[in-house]
């Protein structure tokens, strides 16, 4: 909203001289980087990076830091995250040089059957109310981070989110705007208006927002640990409410949760080795791309050339036909994951692509099978998280138990079509957006990064990185360029049908380019807001030591800042 005007302004500005605040012929807007040499946190608040600040100064883990600050968004930025929701990260751990993946993410309720779906005649998953519910898996993700990574005590890191949900704090901008446009789509669902509303309407910008519900429920977290939520009274309280509104969420799956850790997967790309978490993520899809784009000089044609968005944009339709047809629970499919990283068969993909004509669809490869928060910490010891949590559609299922949150509606990126990867079954993980990533050079960390936001968030981690890479911008300058946005119908469901997909560029590109993509086929358009939310942590050295630098986005309300 605010950027997207500050971009064209600025787009529509003759440069005939540029002050120090700009770079000299740039069409969009950027600030400077962010640069603290013991400990930083980049997050979509400025009062969430506080917190992780304080934690950090206070003697705790990049980890604790993570785990304060993602609960402060789950109280202030409630349209995007919550302990309702879904957790993955990625940590390096200083000590042992190496990259944790964490998994937390919930499974269907295993008392609701594919049959009972065919039965009401559904032909898809709703995207709210009981049906799509699975469980929330935000907090046994906290409580396996803090386990093996974790210095101060779980209270100590709940505490200053707690205080913020009694004493209450000032809602910003952009998270005021999403929270108004899901009060209509939510309010008819029981316990939503008592739980995010003030007198029936979302809180306006500036006005101070309380959730005495919700500091109820993280005090027992804190004080009575992770079991509380799975085992203890708050899982009580979340069965009896969904059994009272037809739901099928239970205690027992509640009970019989447990976070996974995972390997990171990578490929090379120009010598640095990108990490994702492998499916039910669809992280894969980032390293796919890179694999396509790596054989193209992207730096001579230049950022924002026809050639470039082009190039792009095929490398994405391609990755996401095999995402739509490969990724999905790896418990309940067999993925060829060393296939599709593998660079014989970017080669292969690459071929189909006619670099003067956008392709109207792709089969995906034939291979024998085998709304969102993200925040980034890096602490003085050089540990380094990569943390990403949702309750995936906005504020998520609408299904309030009385406890200060929403429980998610991940399950709703199920399929109902048999036979495929991702069909829905009970007890099984959905196919998931949210990716944290990270990138390694030399054996040593370099950039902890992420970028929220559906299915834009592989592509948007393609262009961070070669925005990075191969055109040189900074790291507040590589979130701050203009993104595009590649969508198909019913693209987060996993349908891999591109009939009708549309190419949306955000302002800053250059009038010829968006002319000549349409030559080329493509169907373009404008439209604000699908572009994702940025941050990112690097790592360089000096020859005085470890320098941490910071960059937020600047389409949110986030921040960026170390000591």
């Amino acid at each position: 909203m605010r950027a997207v005007a500050g971009l064209m302004l600025l787009a529509m500005t003759p440069t005939i001289s540029a002050g120090p605040d700009r770079i000299a012929g740039a069409p969009f807007a950027t600030r400077s980087e962010v640069f603290a040499p013991r400990g930083m946190a980049a997050t979509s608040h400025p009062l969430a990076t506080q917190i992780a600040l304080d934690i950090l100064k206070a003697g705790g883990s990049a980890v604790d830091a993570a785990i304060g600050a993602n609960a402060a968004l789950g109280l202030m930025e409630p349209t995007g995250n919550g302990i309702g929701g879904d957790l993955f990260a990625i940590v390096w751990d200083p000590k042992t040089k190496k990259l944790h993946g964490l998994n937390a993410s919930g499974r269907s309720p295993r008392s609701l059957t594919l049959e009972h779906f065919r039965k009401l005649g559904l032909a898809q998953i709703p995207k709210h109310g009981p049906l799509p519910v699975s469980v929330p898996g935000c907090v046994d993700g906290w409580f396996k981070l803090h386990g093996k990574f974790g210095k101060l005590p779980m209270k100590d890191l709940l505490a200053p989110t707690i205080r913020y949900a009694r004493e209450g704090h000032p809602v910003a901008e952009t998270i005021a705007y999403y929270w108004a446009r899901s009060v209509p789509i939510l309010a008819r669902w029981p316990g939503f208006n008592e739980t995010f509303t003030v007198a029936g309407r979302a809180p306006a910008k500036g006005e101070l927002w309380k959730n005495p519900a919700l500091a109820a429920t993280l005090e027992t977290i804190a004080w009575r640990g992770r079991d509380a939520f799975y085992t203890g009274e708050l899982s009580r309280k979340i069965d009896a409410y969904m059994k009272a509104q037809g739901g099928f969420l239970s205690y027992e799956d509640l009970a019989a949760h447990d976070s996974e850790w995972v390997q990171p997967v990578s490929v090379n790309y120009r010598g640095y080795d990108v990490w994702e978490l492998p499916p039910n993520t669809q992280g894969v899809a980032a390293l796919q791309m890179l694999n396509i784009l790596e054989a193209y000089d992207l730096k001579s044609l230049g950022f924002g050339s026809v050639d470039h968005v082009h190039l792009l944009t095929e490398a994405k339709k391609l990755a996401f036909e095999d995402r739509a047809k490969y990724y999905a629970d790896p418990a309940f499919a067999k993925i060829p994951l060393r296939q599709l990283l593998s660079k014989d068969y970017a080669a292969q993909r690459r071929a189909l692509i006619d670099s003067s004509k956008a392709a109207a669809r792709y089969d995906a490869g034939a291979l024998v099978q085998g709304d969102t928060i993200y925040l980034t910490t890096a602490d003085a010891d050089g540990m380094m998280v990569s943390l990403i949590q949702s309750n995936y559609r906005g504020m998520g299922s609408g299904m309030c138990p009385g406890l200060g949150f929403c429980l998610q509606d991940r399950g709703e990126l199920f399929t109902l079509q048999e036979g495929h990867a991702n069909t829905y079954a009970p007890r099984k993980r959905p196919f998931h957006t949210i990716i944290p990533a990270f990138v390694t050079k030399d054996g040593e960390p370099w950039l902890s990064f992420g970028l929220m936001g559906g299915d834009m968030q592989p592509q948007g981690h393609v262009q961070i990185l070669v925005n990075l890479i191969d055109f040189g911008m900074n790291l507040q300058e590589a979130g701050d360029a203009p993104r595009i946005y590649h969508t198909v119908p019913n693209a987060l469901t996993g349908e891999p049908d591109s009939a009708g997909a549309e190419l949306f560029l955000e302002s800053g590109f250059p009038a010829e380019t968006v002319r000549a993509l349409s030559l080329r086929g493509h169907k373009t358009g404008t439209q604000v807001g699908p572009y994702g939310g940025y941050q990112a942590i690097m790592r360089i050295a000096t020859k005085d030591g470890r320098v941490y630098v910071g960059a937020s986005e600047s389409r949110k309300d986030g921040q960026a800042a170390g000591y």
